[in-house]
């Protein structure tokens, strides 16, 4: 006969003496369901702290959620739930429940374990819904023996007892198995105080408490990390850490940074890192394959110097410190970057400077302070492996005359893990990316590729791409490139458009070629009709609340000035005539420079019709001038992580326990038989 476990009481643990409050206290924190209760709490703060980005600039959050909710959520820490006060307060009244649960019922298992309960009653065994009767062909004693013989050979803890009754002397057979489910009980919940008390340990509180009763505070200024004061710094003993450490190749460095809400942490080590190479690799998709890095540690203590590779999943470990391949970043490279103004009489000149760096500059050679520009170094890319597979067939049209040119580009230049379709993909180069930031401290995002692109439209294009905010896409500027591979037929064609002499040239020269020299009143008209078309592409002459210039332009003056009837037929007047001048003007501006005329053909006319489109867009380029790479010296950096983890050891036996204890609770039934005869 066998009967149900006894269950396990989810009421807390009863004082017998104290104050009413302090009894309800300690009831409350030492039942399962206030331990239930925290852990769903934790369950909630876990999915926030894993759908909402962690520890971003917080500008990214006020441009996702607004100025509002941001300072909202920031309030209660939601950009760092892991090392939020309130989150380890929850972990510090988990383990505090979890091991009241534990110590209220530990005692009852372990007592329960080695009891038979051998002196149930006969009536308490004929109540049970499991039992049934036989009639056995033996004495008592010996059919007692018998059945406890068996069990004990099955893997049962039997105990057999005499009685003497009053119908004559009985024999009970008590028995037991799966005495381990109880301990399942144990090891599960002594899991999770083990988790929570390794995670604590590792956690941010033990960097708290050294901002609490060290006098260490968050520093949120800048410069070099040597004249950062010792009260920012955390000291070489620091029983628990993990921090980022970034060391350039060449270089070596014994600072690593501790992130913190509004500011960091300097954590020092007992060794320096040396990074000797770092070696990467990539797939085909342009994702990296492997990186790794030759370090050399160098012991502060006995100046040992100890060769290692750190790759991921792959760390060095040097006096209870474990060096983790984390990423990697830019380590200090150089570049040379020209200057293309986009606007009229402006110059052309050299800038060098270093990634992460930053240099003064002028507008028009104004000393006000208003009118300077910082130029930050932000990012330089030497592989840009793009996807192709949507590309249209050459001669297919392309509506390219807004200044977003975001769904096109990104229907082709988008990464390779976003398209559905074959994919092709191809390494377009090098890209710089930099910020032009204003005296008001207003700045916005550029990334500049470094050779043209073909798109398989006729024309290689130079991609200037621009953002105001880090939340957005980069929009595109697509300029084509001449039949040297070069920017500077744009730019002359453009420093063309805006000289009015030669504007006037341009048109002299279409309408003489287009009208016979014996019509001289059409070719009067002619000429007046194009030197207005292209005045409007130009920007000059409009007045106030019109577009500046482009196709924009004209589209206004033909709804303005045409009437609906016959606009269709006027604006494919208007474009060729338009077309038919700019090529002139072309040719003007390479007459000009000294260079043969622009041949006649597929080439010339995608160059011709890629060059309308990206002077109408030019004009909403927002900025004075572009800056366009030409030489670069790629200098790499290594990040690591380095972590000081007494915790974890900790978490495995949690681990351990937690693997035990599920098993034991749900595949070790917990079992008893009584036999009385």
């Amino acid at each position: 006969m066998t009967v149900p476990s006894h269950a396990v009481s989810t009421h807390g643990l009863r004082l017998k003496s104290g104050s009413h409050a302090l009894r309800s206290m300690v009831e409350l924190l030492s039942s399962m369901r206030f331990s239930i209760s925290l852990l769903t709490v934790i369950c909630i703060a876990s999915v926030i702290g894993t759908v909402l980005k962690q520890q971003e600039p917080f500008g990214n959050y006020v441009n996702q959620f607004g100025p509002f909710w941001a300072q909202v959520f920031g309030a209660v820490s939601l950009y760092t739930v892991y090392s939020a006060w309130w989150f380890m307060l929850i972990l510090a009244f988990l383990v505090i429940s979890t091991s009241l649960c534990i110590s209220r019922n530990t005692p009852k298992i372990l007592a329960d374990l080695n009891q038979l309960k051998e002196n149930i009653r006969e009536q308490s065994l004929k109540a049970f819904g499991h039992r049934a009767e036989v009639a056995l062909g033996e004495a008592p004693e010996a059919a007692a023996r018998r059945i406890g013989q068996t069990l004990v050979k099955s893997g049962w803890k039997v105990k057999l007892q005499q009685r003497n009754t009053p119908g004559g002397t009985g024999w009970m057979v008590a028995a037991k198995a799966g005495a381990a489910n109880k301990l399942g009980y144990i090891a599960t919940h002594s899991a999770i105080v083990l988790v929570c008390v390794g995670g604590l340990l590792d956690g941010d509180l033990m960097v708290r408490a050294q901002t609490w009763f060290n006098h260490k505070t968050i520093y949120t200024g800048g410069g070099m990390i040597a004249d950062v004061p010792a009260q920012h710094r955390l000291s070489e003993r620091n029983p628990t850490f993990r921090a980022n450490l970034l060391v350039a190749e060449g270089t070596q460095s014994s600072t690593a940074i501790l992130n913190q809400p509004g500011g960091i942490l300097l954590q020092d080590l007992p060794f320096a890192v040396e990074l000797k190479k770092f070696i990467v690799e990539y797939y085909s998709t342009g994702m990296p394959k492997l990186f790794a890095s030759e370090i050399v540690i160098h012991d502060k203590e006995t100046g040992e110097k100890i060769p290692a590779r750190v790759e991921v999943n792959h760390p060095a470990r040097h006096k209870g410190i474990e060096i983790y391949q984390s990423s990697f970043d830019d380590g200090g490279s150089k570049v040379k970057l020209r200057a293309v103004p986009f606007v009229e009489n402006g110059e052309t000149f050299e800038v060098t400077g270093q990634i992460g760096g930053t240099t003064q500059l002028l507008r028009g050679g104004s000393s006000k302070p208003e009118d300077v520009l910082t130029l930050e170094f932000t990012e330089l890319r030497t592989i840009n492996v793009e996807n192709f597979g949507g590309a249209k067939a050459p001669g297919a049209q392309v509506d390219v005359r807004k200044v977003d040119l975001r769904s096109s580009v990104e229907s082709r230049l988008g990464g390779g893990h976003k398209t559905v379709t074959d994919k092709q993909l191809r390494n377009i180069g090098p890209s710089i990316g930099y910020k032009l930031r204003d005296a008001s401290g207003q700045a916005r995002e550029f990334q500049n590729y470094m050779s043209p692109v073909d798109f398989g439209d006729g024309v290689p294009m130079f991609l200037l791409g621009v953002r105001d905010t880090p939340a957005e896409a980069f929009r595109y500027l697509r300029v084509p490139a001449d039949d040297q591979g070069s920017i500077q037929g744009f730019l002359r064609l453009r420093a063309a458009l805006n000289n009015p002499a030669m504007r006037q040239e341009a048109v002299r020269r279409y309408a003489q070629q287009a009208v016979a020299a014996d019509r001289a009143d059409l070719r009067e008209a002619l000429g007046q009709s194009a030197l207005r078309a292209v005045g409007l592409f130009a920007g000059s002459g409009n007045s106030e609340g019109n577009p500046d210039g482009g196709l924009q332009a004209i589209s206004q003056f033909m709804e303005t000035n045409v009437p609906e009837a016959e606009r269709e037929r006027a604006s494919e007047v208007l474009i060729r005539i338009l077309n038919g001048v700019l090529f002139d003007l072309a040719q003007l501006s390479r007459e000009k420079a000294g260079l043969k005329p622009l041949e006649p053909g597929d080439q010339t006319l995608a160059f011709m019709t890629q060059s309308v489109f990206s002077l109408s867009d030019a004009q909403f380029y927002p900025a004075p001038m572009t800056f366009m790479m030409e030489d670069f010296t790629q200098v790499q950096a290594s990040v690591f992580q380095v972590a000081r983890a007494p915790g974890k050891k900790i978490v495995y036996l949690g681990c351990l326990f937690l693997i035990i204890g599920v098993f034991a609770m749900l595949y070790v039934r917990d079992r008893r038989l009584w036999v009385w005869l």
